[in-house]
């Protein structure tokens, strides 16, 4: 009975580990046959892949309930539950993945440039070499469509908004004073320098509910998340001097540069149009403080600017020169925290401080002028999976601003206001398929000077008609506080509103890129006075409204010509507003109709050199002249800047670089300035407004020093 029973016992074991058969097609979207699937049961080596008809089979010695895996290049994995004994002949159908580099990005209103920028219609390097930016962000992205050419002014315009309508972001965190000081009809410049940051991103218009207090536009910068190498970098300019240093040290590292500017020595060589008691002078630096940790970075940033000037200012209303004198202090604190955790779960935290103060002399009248200014931020992000992700937070602003005006025969008269700004937002994106993709969210705040709760939804939809092409649409309400120069005398006025439609395509393929957007804007409660300039006694109203629309093209060729990259902004705007002072709806003095941008750059490799040219068109600009009865109804000259550049390496570390602007001297009017009153004859009389000088010089060295003897400052000219 022995051999019996084990006999038996055999044929127990062989029946519990019988083969089964599992079998099945696997398609696509489309219901196309996939071939080449891996399927297989998780947990075991029992698997197959699909052939040409997309059928699979095979044989596994398990039982009861597991899970089928079918994985496939370019598709998402798929696990679905199965019952061992009953799968055979079964249907699969496998999702096309999000996550591909050809999937659709929602792009509406955005120009990103960087390298995790998906589709950068700039790179970081196009930032700081475009000729006659002079290193300035803010110059170049003028050469961007949706942005006006204001040369009086220097700040950045964006579709029919005014400056103070767009918002500057440093790693997420609020810069409540982004640009230096300045008096009428003397340009500013950004202050910051391109030398610390990786990438931008730069939206013209239905971003994101993360943002708020901007009608118009926000550029967020984004600061290194970390230092290559130790370097040290030396810079001889015409107009002063430069120092930057990068040191690493374990997780850690520290970047820093300063700079000092004074423009009086060029100025002897070089005479200026304006009257100058004391040309221009900066002392400015930065720097950024990184920290690795195993699952997270931290940085902490910081920058100062000291600057004056002295200038004899002309008017039409005065026989004589007004002198302005006018110092400014300016410090800014950034620190911010980022974290990833299990559960695909990400915590981002910042807080800034910026102060800044101003002491002017106007003739024999004082004014000065403060403001503090906080912003603290919080937001999680979570990855439900693949196709769903979730971001929300909060974040709270704190402006304190105060000025004191001193007339040489009067009492000082103080104007001030303290605003607090609470604000919840939460966005998701969500991914119906490779080719379909939407951004939805809102922003709620309030602020607390104007005693009010606004909501403003926000939404982004993108649809990829083709391999390398899309179409992006948006809409989205947006909000903004007064500007000071209306709140320190009125505190009974409510939020500017902007509500903008975005339509969008994008087309890139072999590094050429070609853009094309128009928009809808629709301005209301914007502040209007009843006086000639904005002042104590003013009646302030929110009576204001307006429209802009337009549209913007843009094309970047990097491949047709060898070692020739090249890109062509164009913009056409009709705009209309009744705001400020205004007696009937007009367009502002700030826009032209249409402008044209084209830039170049040729890398000369027999020369060792870099070529840059820069070319900025637009048509003429509307004024309002008082001897005529229309209202804005007049229209400078064309404005026309051609400038060059040329880097020269010397060495591979060594850089001689040379720039002029305006190499055809074109003489530029930006507007007029009539007489408060007529003359004689019954006519008002008018002075041109042009720049302080037609024609910009520079010359500078640039040295670096590090180990590797290959690092230069190309990417910072």
């Amino acid at each position: 009975m022995k051999p019996f029973y084990t006999l038996f016992l055999l044929f127990l074991v062989l029946a519990g580990r019988a083969q089964q058969t599992i079998s099945g097609t696997v398609f696509d979207g489309k219901s196309k046959p996939i071939a080449g699937a891996n399927i297989f049961i998780e947990g075991t080596y029992d698997g197959a892949s699909t052939d040409e008809q997309g059928r699979f089979e095979f044989s596994t010695t398990v039982n009861g309930k597991h899970v089928l895996v079918i994985s496939f290049l370019t598709y998402e994995t798929l696990k679905v539950a199965i019952d061992v004994a009953k799968c055979q002949n079964e249907s699969f159908t496998l999702k096309e993945s999000v996550n591909t580099l050809d999937a659709v990005v929602v792009t509406a209103g955005t120009f990103d440039a960087g390298e995790k920028a998906r589709v950068s219609v700039l790179k970081p390097l196009d930032i700081v070499t475009t000729a006659g930016a002079l290193g300035d962000i803010v110059s170049a992205l003028q050469t961007l469509p949706g942005t006006q050419t204001v040369g009086e002014d220097g700040r950045l315009f964006v579709r029919g908004g005014e400056a103070d309508e767009t918002q500057t972001f440093i790693d997420g965190i609020r810069v409540a004073q982004p640009y230096g000081a300045t008096t009428a009809n003397v340009p500013t410049r950004g202050r910051f320098s391109p030398f610390l940051f990786s990438g931008m991103s730069f939206s013209t218009g239905g971003y994101s509910a993360e943002y708020g207090e901007a009608l118009s536009s926000v550029l967020l910068l984004n600061t290194q998340d970390e230092a290559t190498e130790e370097k040290t970098d030396i810079s001889l300019m015409t107009v002063g001097l430069g120092l930057a240093n990068t040191q690493k040290w374990k997780t850690n590292s520290l970047s820093f540069n300063t700079a000092y500017i004074n423009l009086e020595p060029y100025q002897k060589v070089f005479p200026q149009r304006a009257d100058w008691n004391k040309p221009f002078q900066s002392l400015s630096g930065e720097a950024v403080y990184r920290h690795g940790f195993d699952n997270g970075m931290f940085k902490l940033y910081a920058a100062f600017d000291a600057s004056q000037f002295d200038i004899n200012s002309e008017t039409i209303n005065h026989p004589d020169k007004i002198r302005v004198d006018l110092n400014n202090n300016n410090f800014y604190l950034n620190s911010s925290y980022k974290a990833n955790f299990s559960g695909q779960w990400q915590l981002f935290s910042g807080l800034s401080y910026g102060f800044s103060r101003n002491k002017i002399g106007i003739a024999t009248d004082a004014v000065s002028n403060s403001e503090h200014a906080s912003h603290a931020k919080v937001k999680l992000k979570k990855s439900f999976s693949d196709r769903v992700k979730l971001s929300f937070g909060g974040d709270y602003f704190v402006t304190r601003f105060e000025e004191n005006f001193k007339p040489i025969d009067s009492d000082t008269f103080t104007s001030n206001y303290n605003a607090n700004l609470a604000a919840l937002f939460a966005e998701t994106d969500i991914f119906f398929s490779k080719k379909l993709a939407m951004k939805l969210g809102a922003r709620l705040s309030n602020n607390s000077l104007l005693k009010e709760t606004v909501l403003s939804p926000r939404v982004s939809l993108a649809y990829k008609v083709s391999k390398n092409g899309q179409l992006a649409v948006a809409y989205g309400n947006f909000t903004q506080a007064p500007k000071s120069d209306y709140l320190k005398y009125a505190d009974n006025l409510s939020s500017e509103k902007a509500t903008h439609y975005i339509f969008n395509y994008q087309y890139s393929k072999d590094r050429r890129t070609f853009r094309a957007e128009w928009y809808w804007k629709e301005y209301d409660n914007l502040v209007k006075f009843d006086t000639e300039v904005a002042q104590f006694d003013s009646q302030y109203t929110n009576s204001g409204f307006g429209y802009a629309k337009g549209l913007d093209v843009f094309w970047r060729d990097n491949a047709t010509v060898k070692n020739v990259e090249y890109w062509v902004s164009y913009s056409y705007i009709d705009t209309q507003r009744d705001y400020k002072n205004f007696s009937v709806e007009a367009t502002p003095s700030f826009v032209a109709k249409h402008s044209l941008s084209v830039v170049s750059k040729w890398w000369i490799n027999q020369w060792k050199s870099q070529l840059s040219v820069t070319n900025s068109f637009t048509t003429g600009r509307p004024y309002n002249n008082p001897n005529e009865e229309s209202f804005m109804s007049g229209r400078t000259k064309g404005y026309n800047n051609l400038s060059l550049g040329w880097a020269y390496l010397m060495t591979q570390q060594k850089i001689l670089y040379f720039s002029v602007s305006n190499v055809l001297g074109t003489t530029n009017v930006f507007g007029y300035e009539y007489a408060n009153t007529p003359n004689e004859t019954g006519v008002y009389n008018r002075r041109a407004i042009r720049p302080t000088a037609d024609q910009f010089f520079f010359v500078g060295f640039f040295w670096t020093i590090s180990e590797n003897k290959k690092d230069n400052q190309l990417n910072n000219l």
